[in-house]
């Protein structure tokens, strides 16, 4: 008997007009990078989180590794980090040659520990070696507590560069996520929220920071009619062709993000009632998008841990993984700093993603509930 149709973690899901933008930019012949497209997708971004100035790049990556280079980090200087991200957060800090000190989570958002992070920052004060930036990661659609962060990066002279890749859609304190950092970071890839393929954004209220940040991703390319380089940059543009996609994705946003939190819902409501399945907590701060729901398993109240509830979905051709692996313990970055860890590294290990598509059915979540259940001793 074969298996039943693959359902994967979270797949993309098209609205319907994304096509029409596609064939616009076609007729146009604007299939190179730039075009009306790209600017006209800037600007729907920008109407939509309330940061009025954007550039669409490449990745999220990219974006995060603009808003670095714009701001002055290089060799020699830190970036306090959060710890449990993925990995394309940091990497930008390593590309300049800066050095990540990771900070761990706390418990009740998953998202960076304010008060670690106040204590990092007071020690390293008195050290005489401040960060050069702050980046915390909105975690599986969470928003961090942005406005604390920031009050604490104002205090110190420190920039805030938030990595909202995961966050599109999001909301703190009545502000879409990212807003309150003096940059954020979004991302488009395929398993996004909403998707351009592979793409991403960078948002901020400083123009010169985004126009700096556009002169970079251009191949920093001087103004003269031939080809004059003052400075090195990066091939950072995003194409016509995958903003046209991305102008129809943002049309759906809200639809998309409903369907995240009505699975997340259900979810909850099917399995919480199981001792020893205990889901991610909602900050009181804002609202998220729910982009991937995620459970946390106490092997001995519920019987079975993670990764034998990963292998009995996947058994059935269903694809979860577990919580991202905190930096500290990546053999990539095996001796840099760390404040805290703990909490990081227990939700690594007790936690697990879970099919999260919004194309999925009830029939599928169902599925995927029963088989979760069936594991419990």
């Amino acid at each position: 008997m074969s298996k039943p149709a693959r359902i994967f973690i979270s797949p993309p899901h098209m609205g319907g007009r994304e096509r029409a933008y596609v064939d616009q930019a076609f007729e146009s012949n604007y299939i190179a990078p730039l075009g009306p497209m790209v600017d006209a997708f800037e600007r729907d971004f920008a109407e939509m989180s309330g940061i009025p100035y954007c550039l669409a790049v490449t990745s999220g990556t990219a974006a995060i590794h603009l808003a670095l280079r714009g701001l002055g980090v290089g060799a020699g200087d830190t970036v306090f980090a959060s710890n449990l991200t993925f990995i394309g957060s940091v990497t930008p800090v390593m590309f300049l040659n800066a050095t990540p000190v990771f900070i761990d989570s706390d418990a009740t958002s998953w998202t960076m520990d304010v008060n670690l992070l106040a204590q990092a920052l007071a020690d390293a004060k008195k050290a005489g070696k401040l960060p050069k930036a702050v980046l915390p990661t909105d975690i599986y659609g969470q928003s961090c507590d942005a406005e604390a962060i920031k009050k604490l990066c104002d205090d110190y002279g420190v920039a805030l560069v938030i990595d909202a890749a995961e966050s599109v859609g999001s909301s703190y304190h009545g502000k879409h996520a990212g807003y309150f950092g003096k940059a954020a970071a979004f991302s488009f890839n395929g398993n996004k929220i909403i998707t351009t393929s592979g793409g991403g954004m960078l948002a901020s209220h400083d123009k010169a920071l985004i126009d700096h940040a556009r002169f970079l991703s251009q191949q920093a390319r001087d103004n003269e009619v031939h080809y004059e380089h003052s400075t090195y940059g990066y091939n950072y543009r995003m194409s016509n062709i995958v903003a046209a996609v991305g102008r129809g994705q943002l049309e759906v946003l809200g639809d998309r993000v409903k369907r995240r939190r009505e699975i997340f819902d259900y979810y909850e409501k099917h399995l919480s009632a199981l001792s020893g399945i205990s889901f991610m907590p909602e900050a009181s701060y804002g609202v998220g998008n729910r982009w991937l729901s995620t459970i946390v398993i106490d092997e001995k109240a519920f019987g079975a841990n993670r990764e034998d509830i990963r292998l009995a979905l996947e058994a059935d051709n269903i694809e979860s993984r577990p919580i991202w692996k905190p930096m500290h313990m990546q053999p990539v970055f095996k001796g840099f700093s760390c404040i805290g860890g703990s909490v990081s590294e227990q939700l690594f290990h007790d936690g697990l993603c879970l099919p999260s598509g919004t194309q999925m059915t009830d029939e599928q979540l169902a599925r995927i509930v029963g088989i979760i259940a069936s594991c419990k001793k």
